[in-house]
């Protein structure tokens, strides 16, 4: 149980020797995505509130994973079962805009029930993904991150490299990654989750300044189409499959790469690039010192690198309740970007921290002095103001568009598609998905 959690626990018994009745508590329902660890400790972040007051119980409840709690909470909708508050992943967020009347804007609740709500307090490349054209925030952001390279000291030293400095392009990372197998420090130089989509496409577009589709990556309206396909993202697949044919890069598999952390954590490979919220689970793995780094990019592209985007999730208000409910569901979305509920919760999760205030806090704290490299993330996507081409992406159905990816990867990776032609038919087929998307939902 954490600190906070003790602490507002106290001031519940505190509370309740003056005869408040749990009983009489208006119960806000929020459906989340966290298993495991980050979900005991999502749990304790309502616990924690719920001690704070005696109006609102707020009860969380686990509903499998991402792809699986949206599927549930639009069955839940249509039969007037559906929560309160949904976890809903980043990738999901066009779909969520485009259901009209079932969503209940956050900027519009927390000026409907008076709460202190600035939404320039968060920082702008988190808030900027879940904004409309006019800049209002549509959903709360919650565990945020953004994916950095993470290495093995040991392997770079029985190399003869420094430890001490990773490769900061993609040049380097195929040097150093050879160098490494040639030397027998590990069996492949490095290896990465979500290969055709969130790190491999969407973050080394964004860092490369590259559109991943039209009207500004999708923000702009559901006639945009996609333009992933360009030369510098197809210079990348053709790389990677030469790099998979040398050793230097091995590939851990569609998706988030199930095979990419438990190669890493053996020693396998070197290197290793996945999400910052990562980080807990990787130092609690791995029997070797751990270095943590920047994502690699080309420094012959102009403009690189500009910044890297946010994946995670965010909390969506649902329609469709009470509006007694409603302001407890703002009270307490307004108590989870406290500083230093916001702190903990990224010092403890390795989530980014939303708002500037924990950012400043944890530097305060001597957080990141303790735990070198936890700060890389938020450099690397503060790195520019972002850009049309790097705030993020907003694509209806996206889920079925990064299947697709993965499927256009492998082809590349067994020798049957050059880059070019797996990025031109992704774009074809993406389109397609697109374009069903905006015919049923126009």
């Amino acid at each position: 149980m954490t600190r906070f959690t003790l602490r507002a626990l106290s001031v519940g018994i505190a509370a309740a020797t003056f005869g408040v009745s749990a009983q009489a508590a208006t119960e806000i329902s929020w459906w989340h995505s966290m298993g495991g660890e980050l979900g005991e400790r999502l749990n304790g972040l309502a616990e924690a509130f719920n001690a704070t007051q005696d109006e609102y119980r707020v009860v969380p409840s686990y509903r499998g994973e991402y792809e699986q709690t949206m599927v549930n909470t639009i069955a839940a909708f249509r039969a007037g079962e559906q929560p309160h508050l949904v976890q809903i992943y980043e990738v999901g967020t066009g779909t969520m805009m485009a259901a009209r009347g079932a969503i209940y804007p956050v900027f519009e609740l927390m000026e409907e029930h008076g709460n202190d709500f600035d939404a320039t307090d968060y920082l702008p490349v988190v808030t900027g993904y879940y904004t409309d054209t006019d800049g209002n925030m549509l959903s709360m952001p919650f565990n945020s991150s953004t994916p950095i390279l993470y290495y093995n000291k040991d392997a770079f030293e029985a190399a003869g490299l420094d430890p001490d400095s990773p490769p900061t392009t993609w040049a380097e990372m195929g040097e150093m990654g050879q160098h490494i197998v040639d030397e027998g420090a590990a069996s492949c130089g490095f290896t990465m989750a979500y290969a055709a989509n969130w790190i491999g496409l969407e973050n080394f577009s964004a860092l490369h300044n590259q559109p991943i589709g039209t009207l500004e990556n999708g923000f702009g309206g559901l006639d945009t189409e996609f333009t992933f396909n360009g030369e510098v993202q197809a210079r990348f697949w053709d790389q990677l499959k030469e790099w998979s044919d040398s050793g230097v890069y091995s590939y851990a598999g569609p998706a988030n790469g199930p095979d990419a952390a438990p190669s890493f954590y053996a020693g396998d490979c070197a290197m290793y690039m996945n999400s910052s919220a990562s980080r807990a689970d990787v130092l609690a793995n791995s029997d070797f010192e751990v270095g943590f780094g920047m994502l690699p990019f080309y420094d012959d592209v102009e403009g690189a690198p500009q910044n890297s985007i946010i994946g995670g999730a965010t909390l969506w208000v649902l329609s469709g309740h009470e509006d007694e409910e409603y302001t407890g569901v703002a009270e307490f979305l307004e108590y989870l970007s406290l500083p230093e509920v916001q702190a903990e919760w990224h010092q403890e999760t390795g989530y980014l921290p939303i708002t500037t205030a924990a950012f400043e806090l944890s530097q305060e704290q001597g957080y990141y002095d303790d735990n070198p490299g936890a700060d890389i993330a938020i450099e690397q996507i503060n790195l520019n103001e972002p850009t049309e081409n790097s705030k993020g992406l907003r694509f209806g159905n996206y889920p079925q568009v990064r299947m697709v990816l993965d499927e256009e990867f492998q082809a590349v990776l067994a020798g049957s598609k050059s880059g070019q032609q797996a990025l031109d038919d992704a774009a074809r087929r993406g389109n397609q998905i697109l374009r069903d998307f905006e015919s049923a939902n126009n």
